[in-house]
């Protein structure tokens, strides 16, 4: 008796998120220090190629013309999606290049990164399938900032909210001064950086 044979559902939520993904991977890079002011929501993803040595398995995949593995996968929402209000026409809002220059300001603040070091990929999307999107990226890659050192997407909590630990990012790479406010962590950008070893050092074994 032969196993049963699951048709292919191209409208399957799996198979929409892969061609989103798909779709953003086919996108030429960019150096994310000279992205130009445009319009459009969507997700993008940001390559490392630089010398930071804890992330030399990073950069090694990033170094030809098309970057393999990205550090970080994010989406620029439109104004006010998060409180299921957003704006009609997203045509009109800057989300996406916005969200971009946040990052490129973020990693141009720090001490031991070079901004010219990183390159990203953007693609703008109808609204409805950029959490969709962005959650299949993140699984297909588990992008290191998007999961051991968190924090690099956080925004400034603001005055009198500065109670919680500093981001692990912000602990490797000092330089965001709002960062500097929250509470200082027990574990060291030592131990961080033997996290980062162990973590690389098992995706490299699943590859």
């Amino acid at each position: 008796m032969t196993g049963q044979v699951i048709p292919f559902n191209p409208l399957d939520k799996k198979n929409l998120g892969s061609s989103v993904a798909a779709a953003l991977m086919a996108q030429p890079p960019k150096r994310l220090g000279d992205m130009r002011s445009s319009h459009g929501v969507g997700i993008y993803a940001i390559y490392y190629t630089g010398k930071f040595k804890p992330y030399a398995a990073i950069a090694s995949r990033n170094k030809g013309l098309e970057p393999e593995l990205p550090i970080y996968v994010g989406k620029a929402i439109p104004v006010g999606g998060r409180k299921g209000t957003a704006l009609p026409d997203t045509s009109k809002s800057k989300a996406l290049f916005n969200r971009l220059r946040e990052h490129a300001d973020t990693i141009a603040a720090t001490a031991n990164l070079d901004l010219a070091d990183f390159t990203c990929r953007h693609l703008v999307v109808d609204d409805i399938w950029i959490p969709l999107g962005e959650s299949l990226l993140i699984t297909q890659f588990s992008p290191l900032w998007n999961s051991l050192v968190d924090g690099f997407g956080n925004h400034d909590p603001g005055a009198g909210r500065y109670k919680g630990l500093r981001p692990r990012w912000d602990v490797l790479h000092p330089g965001r001064l709002w960062a500097e406010k929250c509470q200082p962590r027990q574990e060291t950008e030592q131990n961080i950086q033997g996290d980062i070893e162990e973590f690389l050092r098992a995706m490299s074994a699943k590859a």
